[in-house]
């Protein structure tokens, strides 16, 4: 199903909502590709807005576990009548994705219900290695082939989307500050807010602090650390897994935003890519860069 767009339900879904995914789907090997990766990362976004559409935990448990009786349903045969949910088990059927995996991700998203700050730098890259990891891991299992592969070279590419996957997610984190704050919830780890001292009524009042800078600037140096591991390994792994992990490029860019801005959260121009976004990504698939 299409829209005046041009692009499916779930294409136009992630150009609204995951737009730097959105923007590395166009290096897809394949119209066939990119459209089952428009499909996971619409799944994507069914799972993680669940804690923010729904008014209570129960509710949001409610709703994973609709979830995951829909994944049950796929792999069954018996897909629900969902758009998300059918363009998903094409992309199962098409690449052979494990049901694990999915099952997996959503039990992840739990956590985004039980209202709790993680106690430590570890406990949130557990987090977001369990999701945003996870999710370019199954991103990549769309865009290369299993017979491609070798077991070490599996292992050098689940390596690789997670430090990537690690360092987007952080990013992610730092990124949505602002919109975790006005529901009063908070991803910062608990250790580095009672080392700066970051007040959080300050935060939930949506007002920036030096103390919330240190913590960002604390977070980026995690998310570079990780990318610079990612990319340690650029050399062996194939072109056509590529796609996903340009979200390095993209990272590259808002990493400069926030030093150039003190690792201020609250910068609005940390919402949207630049516009040279597409031309810089086009460059690194064309050297086979992420």
């Amino acid at each position: 199903m299409s829209n005046d767009t041009g692009l499916s339900f779930c294409g136009d879904d992630i150009k609204k909502n995951d737009y730097d995914r959105y923007l590395t789907c166009l290096f897809a090997k394949d119209d066939t590709v990119r459209a089952n990766l428009f499909a996971l990362y619409a799944f994507n976004q069914e799972i993680a807005k669940t804690a923010e559409v729904v008014s209570e935990p129960l509710t949001g448990m409610i709703r994973l576990q609709w979830w995951r009786e829909a994944i049950e349903g796929i792999f069954e045969g018996k897909p629900r009548k969902h758009l998300v949910v059918e363009a998903l088990a094409r992309a199962v059927k098409d690449h052979g994705l494990k049901r694990e995996k999915l099952d997996e991700f959503i039990n992840a998203r739990e956590f985004d219900l039980e209202n709790t700050v993680p106690q430590n730098l570890v406990s949130l890259e557990r987090y977001v290695r369990k999701t945003s990891a996870e999710l370019l891991s199954l991103a990549t299992d769309i865009t290369i082939e299993k017979c491609e592969q070798d077991k070490e070279a599996s292992k050098v590419l689940g390596q690789v989307c997670r430090s990537m996957g690690i360092a987007w997610g952080l990013l992610g984190i730092i990124r949505a500050t602002p919109f975790y704050a006005a529901k009063k919830r908070i991803y910062l780890p608990q250790d580095l807010i009672n080392q700066h001292g970051l007040n959080t009524s300050t935060l939930f009042e949506l007002k920036s602090s030096p103390e919330l800078c240190e913590i960002s600037k604390v977070l980026t140096e995690a998310v570079k650390k990780h990318l610079s591991m990612a990319r340690s390994f650029s050399g062996k792994i194939p072109k056509q897994a590529k796609s996903p992990l340009l979200l390095g490029v993209l990272a590259d860019q808002y990493i400069k935003r926030l030093e150039s801005n003190n690792y201020d959260p609250f910068d609005v121009s940390l919402h949207r890519p630049k516009s040279s976004a597409t031309w810089k990504l086009m460059w690194a698939n064309i050297c086979s860069r992420y």
